[in-house]
């Protein structure tokens, strides 16, 4: 499993947020979310930026490039 797919849910439930609210911040719908948290799609940069800004977290750390 990418370490972005265990990140972003991880950030999100530690929020308690659902999934729902997070996609309507990035403008996609619940299902699209979804897949990414499974890993089905993956996701799109322009996300990955909104999510960083979001949760207040650097991209390295959603990648898992932080050591």
């Amino acid at each position: 499993m990418e370490h972005y797919v265990r990140a972003i849910r991880e950030l999100r439930e530690d929020r308690d947020k659902t999934q729902q609210e997070i996609a309507d911040m990035l403008g996609t719908s619940q299902t699209m979310y979804a897949r990414y948290e499974r890993a089905a799609n993956e996701l799109p940069i322009r996300h990955l930026i909104k999510l960083c800004q979001y949760y207040n977290v650097s991209a390295d750390e959603v990648l898992g490039l932080k050591k």
